[in-house]
């Protein structure tokens, strides 16, 4: 039984099937995932994924995942592989079989055939330029080509032509024979099949016309038996040509088309073709960089596949397009973070602390928590020895008022140990402050105008990479400006050389960590080696915004 009725607050489109099971319109539902397989997923991908599987599965209904390889490109089957990867990693499984829109070429060429011999499709000769020309735009109608009322005939062998290789690409196009007035731009006379000599990675060179994207689209749908296929409002004007086709093809059973609105994020632009750009400028080094938003990049910086699903479930289903903020994003794993990572003390920029009055052989272990609210992660030892290392950024020679940090003369309480008093500070020649000379007064008590900050005895430190990550753009929303490219943060990446402590490997079993007051950090074991941790940082902490 349909458990659609339990919820309140649903969605337009949760509405909209209700409605139909209840006139019986449709007894099983069934949607679709269809990517293009010319780059890897990203955000907005994870928002139509998760739309199209949770809505099966409310309804116990099925997803297939069918790829749009209309396109003929070498590289599809590198992209289909990730697809599949991130798709699974997330936690969805597709209805039986992957599909794809190369299997239903013969199909889709049939229905071409019938849509010439019904004179609603002619073999167009205009080079692209002039048809884009004869389209007109918005303010003024297209015009028709010269080819347009060509007989049946001559269209047929046009179309034979086309398919056995005997026209240049580039020289004949399949046009849909619609109205040229048509204030939808799209239905004026748009392009079903073109000419295209790539080899296709399933069908090899088998053909060398393929089908475009939405008249193997929606004839796809319709031979999968879809009852919903659910897109991006982009595709609106589209549904108009998708129920044409449909209309005007021996298709029984019609699949409905429904659009809801796309996701757009503050500083990030989710396209495909603007996110291969920044790889191909080398903005950026690859699909799976940390600061890409794409499902593999995320994975790979420390996002959970829960953290994200999360995010999508928040967002919700309508129509109305809004910029959402990055902390909705970071919010979810920072949530999902505060109470599954281990504890630890890492140095971003360190310099040394050499305590004056202790002893080169004194030492004293501390036993702490991994995790302050949950005891079941057990415990961890931390040494207090003479020489330790603190963040640069904890002292300043010059503070300005009100500053509770390490200062001279100032007393700061190190995290679960004792106070210091710095006294004195010891330069290099460029007057950089190589070391500072404290004193330990040997109090764990708290006093509320001592700062706190974080350490690391130089025993137990171990050298590591720790990268912090920033935003790709500048400007809130990249996607309206004209050149994209001129809004890049070039410090969206910063790396610094600093410590973590050494019992952290590459093969712990533990690699999510929050490095207390930096953030939430990720080993990277692509390319860690033991010798050289690799840390990226997942998320900054929510508090430590002040010098406190």
């Amino acid at each position: 039984m349909n458990n659609h009725k339990k919820k309140r607050d649903i969605s337009f489109i949760h509405k909209i099937i209700n409605k139909d099971l209840k006139k019986k319109y449709e007894k099983n539902i069934h949607t679709r995932f269809p990517p293009d397989p010319n780059g890897y997923l990203h955000l907005g991908h994870a928002k139509s994924l998760y739309i199209n599987f949770e809505i099966a599965k409310h309804y116990q209904g099925k997803c297939n995942l069918r790829f749009d390889d209309t396109n003929p490109n070498k590289k599809n089957s590198k992209y289909i592989k990730s697809i599949k990867q991130d798709i699974l990693w997330l936690g969805y499984k597709w209805n039986k079989h992957v599909k794809y829109a190369s299997m239903y070429f013969k199909k889709i060429y049939k229905y071409a055939v019938e849509l010439i011999k019904k004179n609603l499709a002619y073999v167009d000769k205009l080079k692209k330029t002039d048809i884009r020309t004869f389209r007109g735009t918005l303010n003024k109608p297209g015009i028709n080509s010269p080819y347009r009322n060509q007989t049946i005939e001559e269209n047929m062998t046009l179309f034979e032509n086309m398919k056995y290789g005997n026209i240049q690409e580039g020289m004949a196009c399949l046009r849909a024979k619609i109205d040229m007035k048509s204030p939808i731009i799209i239905m004026r006379d748009p392009v079903l099949y073109r000419i295209k000599f790539n080899e296709h990675h399933k069908t090899n060179h088998q053909w060398c016309i393929y089908p475009t994207y939405d008249f193997a689209h929606c004839i796809s749908d319709a031979i999968e038996g879809i009852t919903h296929s659910l897109c991006t409002l982009e595709f609106q004007d589209n549904r108009v040509l998708y129920k044409w086709i449909l209309d005007n093809l021996n298709i029984l059973k019609q699949p409905q088309q429904y659009e809801y609105s796309r996701l757009n994020i503050e500083h990030m632009i989710l396209s495909k073709r603007k996110l291969g750009l920044l790889i191909k400028k080398k903005i950026i080094n690859n699909w799976d960089d940390p600061r890409m938003p794409t499902i593999s990049g995320l994975r790979r910086r420390g996002y959970t596949a829960n953290s994200i699903l999360n995010f999508c479930k928040n967002l919700g289903i309508t129509k109305q397009d809004n910029l959402i903020e990055m902390s909705s994003l970071e919010s979810c794993i920072r949530k999902e973070l505060d109470s599954t990572s281990y504890r630890t003390m890492g140095i971003l920029d360190p310099i040394t602390i050499s305590i004056t009055n202790i002893n080169e052989e004194y030492e004293e272990s501390i036993q702490i928590l991994n995790h302050p609210k949950n005891h079941s992660m057990g415990f961890r030892k931390i040494i207090f020895n003479n020489m330790i290392y603190i963040d640069r950024s904890d002292f300043q020679e010059n503070p300005k008022k009100n500053y509770y940090r390490l200062k001279i003369g100032g007393t700061v309480k190190l995290k679960y140990s004792y106070t210091i008093t710095a006294n004195s500070i010891e330069k290099d020649c460029d007057n950089n402050i190589t070391k500072i000379f404290c004193t330990c007064n040997f109090q764990k008590n708290h006093n509320k105008d001592h700062g706190i900050i974080h350490w690391i005895s130089k025993k137990q430190a171990k050298k590591c990479e720790l990268r912090i990550y920033s935003y790709i753009f500048n400007d809130k929303n990249p996607n309206i400006k004209k050149n994209f490219l001129s809004n890049i943060n070039n410090e969206s990446k910063i790396i610094y050389n600093g410590f973590i402590n050494k019992e952290i490997q590459k093969s712990s079993p533990v690699n999510t960590y929050q490095l207390e007051r930096i953030g939430y950090f990720k080993i990277d074991n692509q390319i860690s080696t033991n010798k050289n941790i690799i840390l990226h940082q997942i998320v900054s902490l929510k508090e430590n915004k002040k010098n406190k």
